[in-house]
Order: structure tokens, then C-alpha cells, then sequence
């Protein structure tokens, strides 16, 4: 297939810049992938079409406030850095722009307790920094780094904790796993009154998330490298509820995307970790998953390809236009989906 194949056209005004204040108020369009069609419920309605016996998996990484601005010991310069993976204690992969004010051996300060030098330059332009900081660098981070928001989203996010699920506990993430945003603690536990198991994975997200396809034929794009991890009481969850005949439902495209590597890596439910580098379309036969909740993804990008590849490409197509038409909430504070 073409990645043009995946373009749809998305108002500007549809772009949710801001989160709702009640997490759980979204809008939820609930597609039957046999059939194709579709409803329109909101996410706190969630239990109600589930059933005693489904499980749920969620990704419980937690994201960095990773977007730092350092200025230049020398010259004042002020480059942006976003931290995508730390190498050891004091080593991080980042991006930096501009980049050509980033070369090695250039010191740069963040704050009075936190500096660091350039030490290398990788192929693909990413910068290695060696952090200096006195006291603990999470705590640090915490209190000098800004959530690094997708581009689309202009506006200041106020409560960095929005940004954040609300069962965030795994820190690694440079972007947030978007499906879980809509769950309260309230939620949860009602999901779990009904019947419905409740697990956990982690996948730390990299910003290549938010890279384009830059390819027009999709097989020849290259995914990015992610970490994942499959606890084994998330394994024993998932066993148990397939032998008693319940559906195994992903919260997002990331826990989608470790069960499925899991298999690929394991060849069957089984506890494990490693990293990922697994590319969804149309086509993949899908081997764990059996309904998926997700946000509306941008055109032409490998999740809305992922969603095309379980939901049906006709039917994705034809939601996607319906949730324009109907107005939705688009992107990371957007609405939601819910396939089955």
C-alpha cells in the first residue's frame, strides 16, 4: 500500500490543543470491525461495553520532562535539547536544535545545578551529552524539564501531570501513551468491579512516534527502536483470559505493539523484554490482540497504518471521515476509539 493511501483531511480547529478537565469526558466512537459500524458513546461508558472476563492492558510508562534549554559557557547561544535515552548515569541521547550550535565539546548550563557537555555526534544528528548535577537528576529534571509536547500542540500545557497517565510509573518515555489518558482511578476500579482484568506493560515511547513516513511504498519505512517489558503476572493475565474464551483489549497502539513483539519474540504469552522495532499495516496477522482502544492518529502515519491493519482499512477510512464530520477531538488530547 501508498502512504497516500493513509491521507485524510483534518480542520486545524479539530487539533485538541488543551486536555478536558474530566479526563474520563471524551468522546468514544466504538467501531465493530466485522461490520463496520460505528456509535458514538463517551470514554466513562467504557464498562459498558466490555464484558465480564476481558482484560485490559496498559502501558505504565511514565514520560520525562524531557525538553530542556541549555545556554552556551561561551556565547549565550540557547539550544533546545530533547532527551530521548539514557546511556548511564550521566550519559543521554538527545536531539538538539539548533544543531549546529550543539558540537562537540561545547559546555552548556541548564540550571545552577545542572550542566553538561557534548561528547559525540551520531550519524543521524542526535547529540551525546555527559551531564554534571549536584543532588538527584530526577529531581532535577522534574523541576527544570518541560513535558516534550507533540508539534501540533501550541498551547502551554499547565499541569504537567496531564500529560501523564494516571497509572504512569515506569519512567523512560519521551512522548506519552495517549489512549490512557482518558482513565481515572474511579474508572479503573469500576472496570475491575465488572469483571474486567486490569495489566500492565511498558513501552517507552521515542519521539520517532512522531516522525513521518517518508517513503510513498509503506513496507520500505523503517520503525523505530522501543523498550518494552511483559511482567509475568501481565503474561498469566493474558493466558487466563484467553483459555476462559475473554478478549484481550490494548489500551493504545504501544501495548498493542509489545503483545504483538512478544509474540514475535517468544512465539507464544510469555513474560519478557527487549526492544522493538515492529511495523503494523495492513496485512499483519494479528496473534494476541483481540480489540484495541486509541486515540485519532495523524494522516499518512504509522498508527493510523496500525489501526488500518486491525480495524480494516475501508472501515478506518470511513471512521476517520465520520469523525470529522461529527467533530472530534483529534490527537494526543483528543478522543477516543474503541474497536472490537
Amino acid at each position: 500500500m501508498k502512504k497516500s493511501d493513509f491521507f485524510y483531511e483534518l480542520p486545524e480547529a479539530l487539533i485538541a490543543q488543551t486536555p478536558l478537565e474530566k479526563r474520563d469526558n471524551s468522546r468514544l466512537m466504538a467501531l465493530n470491525r466485522k461490520t463496520g459500524e460505528i456509535s458514538h458513546r463517551h470514554f466513562y461508558e467504557i464498562p459498558e461495553l466490555l464484558r465480564p472476563g476481558d482484560c485490559l492492558i496498559l502501558n505504565n510508562t511514565r514520560v520525562l520532562p524531557a525538553r530542556l534549554y541549555g545556554t552556551r559557557k561561551d556565547t549565550g547561544a540557547v539550544v533546545e535539547f530533547v532527551l530521548l535515552k539514557q546511556l548511564d548515569a550521566n550519559t543521554w541521547e538527545a536531539i538538539a536544535g539548533p544543531g549546529k550550535k550543539a558540537k562537540t565539546g561545547v559546555h552548556f548550563w541548564f540550571h545552577p545545578r545542572l550542566a553538561a557537555d557534548v561528547i559525540d555526534v551520531l550519524p543521524d544528528g542526535n547529540r551525546v551529552l555527559r551531564f554534571q548535577f549536584d543532588g538527584d537528576f530526577s529531581a532535577i529534571l522534574d523541576e527544570v524539564g518541560q513535558m516534550p509536547l507533540p508539534h501540533y500542540i501550541k498551547e502551554k500545557l499547565i499541569d504537567k501531570e496531564r500529560y501523564q497517565t494516571v497509572y504512569a510509573k515506569e519512567l523512560g518515555s519521551a512522548a506519552a501513551p495517549t489512549a490512557g489518558l482518558h482513565f481515572t482511578e474511579a474508572l479503573l476500579q469500576k472496570l475491575k468491579r465488572r469483571g474486567i482484568g486490569i495489566g500492565y506493560v511498558t513501552l517507552h515511547v521515542g519521539l520517532g512516534t512522531f516522525r513521518p513516513v517518508k517513503v510513498e511504498e509503506i513496507t520500505e519505512h523503517k520503525m523505530h527502536s522501543e523498550h518494552f517489558y511483559v511482567p509475568p503476572e501481565t503474561a498469566d493475565l493474558i493466558s487466563a483470559t484467553k483459555q476462559s474464551g475473554g478478549r484481550v483489549i490494548c489500551v493504545g497502539t504501544t501495548s498493542c505493539r509489545t503483545l504483538e513483539s512478544m509474540m514475535r519474540q517468544e512465539g507464544k504469552i510469555a513474560p519478557c523484554s527487549g526492544d522493538t522495532d515492529i511495523f503494523i499495516y495492513p496485512g499483519y496477522d494479528f496473534r494476541c490482540m483481540d480489540g484495541l482502544i486509541t486515540n485519532f492518529h495523524l494522516p499518512e502515519s504509522t498508527l493510523i497504518m496500525l489501526v488500518s491493519a486491525f480495524a480494516g482499512y475501508e472501515n478506518t477510512m470511513h471512521a476517520y471521515q465520520v469523525a470529522v464530520e461529527e467533530q472530534y477531538r483529534f490527537y494526543s488530547f483528543g478522543d477516543a476509539m474503541l474497536i472490537l
